[in-house]
């Protein structure tokens, strides 16, 4: 009996501390239930002859329960024609007590596409208040063909309460007539007109029927004949689509940014010569390197001379052979192999390569349409070798490889500009539509030229540069005057050199009727009468078809405005629409 009365007695108080607890649970939520609205929304628009607006926006509120302020958020970018972004400029002049006149303690600070208000209201416990805000707008009149627009979002759509009366009063220049005015009541995009609206003189009343809905706003239209207003000079436009949209600097801070970064490192030394007429190459400087240094590229004629050079040397023969097919024929070359690998001792790294792909193993002998689908593999190597021996003999402070690191450095920075630039302004960088990806096209284009010119030649490579373009001057301006005067073999010694600068044309031209023999490191069909120009043609001829050789690899398969034009009411307004707007809430 004892341990069932124990039992009882527990159940009993815990019943009753359950009983009292949801007792005091119910009398306390409503204690600390809050809520408020707007009473009054009222503003008061003055428009100056410049179109400049002194807006004094005074808010009626009754808090219940303890706030301490509210939050006023303004849409400050809207957007602008053909995907442009349009931003209003305007000053936060004053926030006061609507009842006292005192000053209020507000923070004033950017929130994505808003102009937000923070606002403090003493004593906002059980209480009715007004706030008053006054604050200037430079640019809300729109300007048309043949009149102007004062297209206002009174209220704002953006209250998460309701409205119980709200009221605007526009006042024009002194000179204003003609003006015509529309209202538009409710949520975003509603197009009833529940308010009263009356033009009196130069200003213009409207009235709120009715309460207006949570999210629901007053928006006021203006038609303005022309000549009431000073419309803003073509500087001024110019000067606020910049500031609304900043990406059209970008691509001048690309500009700048790489101008200085060539500036100080892309830049050439003075090599302290001119250009003159060289009667030979550089000491120790290749056919492909010679050709390289002149342009900061490696070209298809820098790879392809080498097999010239490596000819004119004595390490390899050429022979032009002709195929003949059911209809046509087409010309081949045979490469053979002159020295065994015993004797490459004097072979720059790119050169070994070249032979080693070339003759596979044993091979002494080897078609240059073999290499299709093979030689390709190569040529990373073989340009590595060229970039690498120049870099070895001290011709770059900044070679080519290196100089792409320097313009993507760029490239990065002037996003970063941009993106701070854009960021000041309170917009994104692509918030301007087409203009933005316009702009950085430009952008990427600039970057892209200037950056390649970033490379930057030794004092040492910028004079042997100078002797390089003085010897490519001396093979296409030499007569045939002059080269009776020179060795027998300076027409094949240099002809790789005259290849890689691009001038064997000429070279080949000024020594017609001057060299009898046909090099012995070239043999073809069509030799029995030697002549440089036709020969100059068969060089070239096999250097394309070395190109494609070497190029060619596998392919990859695959599978697959409120008024008309002239002030009519088109009905194309509504609530909401037109700049100004925003809302806000209670904290």
């Amino acid at each position: 009996m004892s341990l069932s009365c124990d039992r009882s007695t527990v159940r009993r108080r815990f019943f009753t501390f359950l009983i009292v607890a949801l007792t005091t649970l119910c009398c306390v939520v409503p204690a600390q239930a809050r809520s408020w609205r707007i009473t009054r929304f009222d503003a008061a628009i003055t428009i100056d002859k410049d179109g400049h607006a002194l807006m004094t926006e005074k808010i009626g509120l009754r808090f219940e329960g303890e706030y301490h302020g509210i939050h006023r958020r303004i849409p400050i970018h809207n957007p602008g024609p053909s995907g442009t972004s349009f931003t209003l400029f305007m000053d936060v002049l004053n926030v006061n007590d609507g009842e006292t006149h005192q000053a209020l303690k507000y923070e004033d600070h950017r929130q994505g596409d808003y102009r937000e208000l923070t606002i403090y209201i003493p004593g906002a416990v059980d209480a009715s208040k007004r706030v008053d805000i006054a604050y200037k707008v430079f640019n809300p009149v729109r300007h048309f063909a043949d009149y102007d627009e004062f297209y206002w979002n009174v209220t704002g759509s953006d209250w998460p309460v309701p409205i119980d009366a709200a009221s605007a009063s526009i006042y024009f220049p002194e000179n204003a007539s003609g003006l015509r005015a529309q209202a538009f009541t409710g949520v975003y995009e509603s197009h009833d007109s529940d308010a009263t609206v009356s033009v009196n003189g130069t200003r213009v009343d409207v009235d709120s029927n009715n309460p207006l809905p949570m999210r629901g706003g007053l928006t006021v239209d203006v038609y303005i004949p022309q000549g009431i207003l000073n419309r803003p000079s073509s500087l001024t436009l110019a000067g606020a689509f910049v500031r609304s949209n900043p990406v059209v600097l970008m691509p001048l801070l690309g500009l700048l940014i790489m101008g200085l970064l060539w500036r100080f490192v892309g830049r050439d030394p003075d090599p302290g010569l001119s250009v003159a007429p060289q009667y030979g190459p550089p000491e120790r400087m290749t056919p492909a390197e010679s050709g390289m240094l002149v342009d900061d590229s490696i070209d298809p004629r820098d790879i392809t001379c080498t097999i010239v050079d490596l000819a004119v040397r004595g390490y390899v023969r050429i022979e032009e052979i002709e195929e003949k097919g059911l209809i046509f024929s087409h010309k081949d070359y045979k490469l053979h192999l002159l020295k065994p690998r015993s004797e490459w001792g004097e072979l720059t790294d790119f050169e070994e390569i070249m032979l080693k792909t070339i003759f596979v193993a044993e091979d002494k002998t080897r078609r240059i349409s073999d290499l299709k689908n093979n030689f390709y593999t190569a040529i990373p190597s073989i340009k590595a070798g060229i970039l690498g021996g120049l870099k070895a003999k001290g011709m770059y402070r900044v070679d080519p490889n290196s100089a792409n690191a320097y313009w993507v450095l760029g490239a990065v920075a002037t996003v970063f500009a941009a993106w701070l630039l854009c960021r000041a302004m309170g917009v994104g960088l692509l918030d301007s539509g087409p203009l933005s990806f316009l702009c950085i096209g430009v952008t990427v284009l600039i970057v892209f030229l200037i950056g390649r010119q970033m490379t930057a030649k030794s004092v040492l490579g910028a004079r042997t540069w100078v002797h390089v373009k003085g010897f490519q001057e001396f093979m296409n301006r030499v007569e045939g005057d002059k080269l009776r005067t020179m060795p027998p073999d300076t027409f094949e010694k240099f002809l790789p050199y005259a290849m890689a600068l691009g001038v064997e044309a000429h070279w080949a031209k000024a020594f017609s009727g001057i060299i009898q023999n046909p090099p012995t490191w070239y043999t073809g069909p069509n030799y029995t009468a030697f002549n440089t120009m036709s020969f100059g043609h068969s060089l070239s001829s096999m250097s394309t078809a070395a190109h494609e050789a070497f190029v060619a690899a596998p392919r990859a398969s695959s599978s697959g405005s409120g008024f008309s034009s002239g002030g009519g009411f088109s009905g194309g307004g509504f609530s909401g629409g037109g700049f100004g707007g925003g809302g806000g809430d209670a904290f």
